[in-house]
């Protein structure tokens, strides 16, 4: 249909490797020359398992789900993953201690790669692509939109903010800061009285009349338990797909892995190592820092390589 010919610059047929693809390889053999760099946020996570390789190196099963449950992988999959080694000693398949460990660096790998879909944006081929970031109070959705549109400028893409974080003032004038500092356009209603879904809705317009290649559509805010605030989101993305059908392409959930197991609760509500293998959502970018490159596609084997060096 001529109304999806509009072709997005990195999703070009032109450059078949498409943008994400390439930055994925291109993370990917950054991640394994230089895990320690990258991964040192996961100092806590490989503390915790450091105790594994010795309980590994004695067969210790029985205290392995304990340090895997310490460290915030759940009992599920913590029970499964042990129940999972056991079958494989007593059946011979694991003779060693070191054979233990990458049997156990397997398991986790297949967790996180086998349920969690594809882990690249699903941009299509329409333009703009619309994005909307959600997640509780002080997750850090705006900074994460920040390093989104930092990353896409870097290709040569056109972004357009949409601040729809109307109850924040703050949140309006660091997504403000962000668009300076990435060199993006943005969509700002000054009105306090202003809904966050009328702001969405305007920016997706100028996206669409002004030929922008992505709008990223910022959100308020708000714990998963509050049910007013959360069919405000359904109110928002309803709007994003009346200004332009088929819109939003995605919507990305911003969790604080500090959080442990209190986002998986967190990701059921706002689902319109286990939020991937409980819900099947898939991991698809990683912050490692506070600078503005520090939001990297997230490469499973690179991950588990670093709480398991």
């Amino acid at each position: 249909m001529a109304a999806h010919s509009h072709v997005l610059p990195f999703l070009s047929p032109a450059t078949s490797a498409g943008f994400f693809t390439r930055l994925g390889r291109l993370i990917q053999e950054k991640a394994k020359s230089d895990v320690e760099k990258l991964f040192s946020g996961f100092s806590k996570t490989r503390e915790n398992l450091s105790v594994v390789d010795e309980l590994l190196t004695y067969w210790n099963l029985a205290d392995t789900d304990r340090a895997l449950l310490v460290s915030d992988f759940g009992p599920k999959i913590s029970f499964r993953i042990v129940d999972t080694l056991r079958e494989e000693i007593r059946d011979g398949k694991l003779k060693s201690g070191a054979e233990i460990k990458e049997a156990l660096k397997r398991c986790i790998f297949e967790l996180l790669t086998s349920k969690g879909g594809n882990p690249e944006l699903q941009l299509g081929f329409r333009k703009p692509a619309v994005i909307m970031i959600v997640g509780v109070n002080g997750g850090g959705k705006t900074t994460s939109l920040g390093k989104l549109a930092y990353r896409f400028k870097n290709e040569g893409v056109k972004v357009l903010m949409a601040a729809g974080d109307t109850f924040r003032a703050a949140a309006r004038d660091q997504l403000e800061v962000w668009a300076e500092r990435t060199g993006s356009e943005i969509v700002i209603d000054n009105d306090k009285k202003a809904k966050p879904a009328s702001v969405l809705s305007q920016a997706v317009k100028r996206g669409k009349r002004e030929g922008f290649d992505l709008v990223l559509c910022d959100t308020s805010g708000r714990l998963h338990t509050n049910y007013g605030l959360m069919e405000e989101l359904v109110s928002c993305k309803k709007v994003i797909a009346k200004a332009l059908p088929g819109a939003p392409n995605e919507i990305l959930l911003v969790l604080d892995g500090t959080t442990g197991l209190n986002m998986l609760q967190q990701a059921r509500e706002f689902n319109d190592v286990s939020v991937v293998d409980e819900l099947g959502i898939p991991v698809k970018f990683i912050g490692v820092g506070e600078g503005m490159e520090d939001l990297q596609p997230f490469d499973a084997e690179a991950f588990v390589e670093a709480i398991f060096p």
